[in-house]
């Protein structure tokens, strides 16, 4: 195991249960090497839900957009 992957895995350790099993999730989806990322149930109803925002107008104008970029420094 090289030297990054253990200072990863020190990382993670922090991270609470769910951010972990999420990142796992991440790296065995892409150490399979199959080039390409399989949504959970979980992520795919986030994305459903994101894209029924997006169709019923809920989404943010320029300018909020601009504020929270400004906001956090970007």
């Amino acid at each position: 195991m090289t030297k990054m992957v253990k200072e990863a895995i020190e990382v993670l350790r922090e991270l609470p249960e769910d951010r972990q099993e999420t990142v796992a999730r991440a790296i065995l989806d892409y150490a399979s090497n199959d080039d390409v990322y399989h949504l959970s149930d979980e992520e795919r109803a986030e994305v459903r839900a994101g894209l029924a925002e997006i169709e019923r107008g809920e989404i943010a104008s320029d300018a909020e957009v601009r504020a929270v970029y400004k906001r956090i420094g970007l």
